[in-house]
């Protein structure tokens, strides 16, 4: 086990240390649980993400030297 520092918002860490005394559970064994969880997703998460955006890269764009020129505002 490592001990790591985070930086969060203090009304968050107060409101969920409460939650977790409420629930006589353990803080650091939720972040761990939470982390976890999130890992184990991420790769589908990821590939598709990558596959939309390899799809939008490859679609047809209009080059445009001056958004404000184009669309009359200046």
């Amino acid at each position: 086990m490592v001990l790591k520092t985070f930086n969060v918002q203090e009304e968050v860490y107060k409101k969920f240390s409460s939650f977790c005394k409420e629930l006589g559970i353990s803080m650091s064994k939720q972040v761990e649980m939470f982390m976890e969880n999130f890992i184990s997703k991420e790769p589908e998460a990821k590939k598709e993400y990558l596959e939309k955006l390899e799809r939008i890269r490859k679609g047809k764009f209009i080059k445009v030297e001056s958004f404000a020129k184009r669309y009359g505002l200046e």
